[in-house]
């Protein structure tokens, strides 16, 4: 084995560099957009999307980080503070005392059915107005390819999940 560093090729630096910007500006433009719309983050609108697509509206804190990438002890912040604006409530799961679970409230359902459309219409005019079928075929293929690497047990591979499936 070499000392010697091995830098990126020409081709992987352009690669890296873009897939950078994305992560860099695209996050910022959807938390910019929420933050003027609601006053919350990317990361609490992504929480509150998927409590509302769960079986009654419901996750257990462990699944709900799974589900957001996010340690506990971030999303128990951000679940205290959405507490606060009556869109989330917390309670000891009925089977384990250990287990507490994330509820999507009234206002929060009502919440998330309000900032939804224009959420998805900031999504569609950040990213996927600028690509084809293809490129959204590929990007779907990427990003799998992806998460796989960084964590084949991530939620979004799982077979069940058929509507991210292509």
């Amino acid at each position: 084995m070499s000392d010697k560093p091995v830098w990126l090729s020409q081709p992987e630096r352009d690669a890296w560099l873009g897939l950078h910007a994305v992560m860099t500006l695209l996050p910022a433009a959807l938390d910019s957009d929420l933050q003027g719309l609601e006053g919350i983050t990317l990361f609490d609108y992504h929480m509150l999307a998927m409590l509302s697509e769960a079986k009654d509206r419901q996750l257990t804190m462990t699944i709900l980080a799974s589900r957001t990438s996010a340690s506990l002890s971030r999303l128990s912040h951000v679940v205290k503070k959405l507490e606060k604006r009556g869109w989330v409530a917390r309670e000891q799961s009925a089977e384990d005392a250990r287990v507490k679970i994330a509820s999507l409230t009234d206002a929060g359902w009502e919440a998330v059915q309000q900032m939804a459309p224009h959420h998805v219409a900031s999504v569609h005019g950040l990213l996927f107005d600028t690509l084809d079928d293809k490129d959204v075929n590929d990007l779907t293929r990427i990003a799998r390819k992806i998460t796989t690497s960084l964590d084949a047990d991530h939620w979004i591979l799982n077979s069940d999940n058929s509507d991210l499936e292509h």
